[in-house]
């Protein structure tokens, strides 16, 4: 397993890409995962790229973008290249997105079928730049279940298309996360590694309170101390070969990410790279 940080965990703190990355050589991760706000940010420092990265020993495994499926093809095109370029900067070629604003039982059948329509498309304009998209399982998309996330992937039916498989938010849809695991593992490039104490405080996720500043952060836990018992997902699924993050909303991010970090090195001693 190939691990990284996530330059969202930084999202309110003055910290520049150097210190960062300076800062996870030193603690032993293998990558930074770029969101997308960040890397537009950084497009007006072109000596930052993924050359200056990889000279550090360090790569982006994958760039964290939101992308408009729900509008006209030449919107979301002209979007699409924007973000793709920032991709081919930082020498990664895996893109997240999200499927959707809206959760698949509150999607129509023809909206649906457009944002099918519309990743299909992009997918082929991805795959002539070398590039593959994941999309994210996250509520509120049409990746919140199992079911949905499935018959997505086959509605789309593209070699670009894969997943990113966020442990917490297949756990929070109900599902046997080691069942969602096995059945979505021939799609699955990334995984984004957090917990959470209680369900009861799921909602801290919901974008409108983790991107808020003074939003509440109560219940966000290392991944080894929450809910979701990891020690048995690592003990029943393969990860070799796959890129994760430590995917960090809550306050103190570097003590946090740095005692993650060090309890999952049980984990990455067999690391196979793409």
């Amino acid at each position: 397993m190939n691990l990284s940080i996530c330059t969202i965990s930084f999202r309110h703190g003055l910290q520049s890409i150097e210190q960062i990355a300076e800062w996870a050589v030193k603690r032993g991760f293998d990558g930074i995962e770029l969101w997308g706000t960040h890397a537009r940010h950084l497009a007006s420092d072109p000596e930052f790229n993924g050359t200056w990265l990889r000279s550090k020993g360090l790569s982006v495994p994958m760039l964290s973008d939101y992308l408009p499926l729900e509008q006209s093809w030449d919107e979301l095109r002209a979007a699409a290249i924007r973000t793709f370029s920032l991709a081919n900067h930082w020498e990664t070629n895996h893109v997240r997105i999200f499927a959707g604003g809206k959760g698949s039982l509150q999607t129509s059948n023809e909206e649906r079928a457009h944002i099918a329509a519309q990743l299909h498309r992009l997918c082929h304009l991805a795959e002539d730049r070398g590039l593959r998209i994941l999309l994210e399982t996250h509520p509120r998309t049409l990746c919140d279940t199992l079911p949905s996330t499935l018959l997505l992937l086959a509605e789309v039916n593209h070699q670009a298309l894969h997943v990113n498989f966020d442990v917490l938010h297949v756990w929070e849809s109900g599902v046997d996360v080691n069942l969602a695991f096995q059945q979505l593992q021939p799609f699955i490039r990334h995984v984004h590694l957090k917990n959470i104490t209680s369900p009861a405080h799921l909602d801290v996720f919901v974008p409108e309170n983790v991107f808020s500043s003074s939003g509440s952060r109560k219940g966000m836990t290392s991944i080894f101390r929450g809910c979701i018992d990891y020690k048995a997902f690592f003990a029943a699924n393969d990860l070799s070969g796959l890129n994760a993050s430590l995917e960090w909303f809550g306050p103190h991010p570097f003590e946090i990410l740095e005692e993650d970090g060090k309890q999952l090195l049980p984990y990455r001693k067999q690391k196979l790279y793409h």
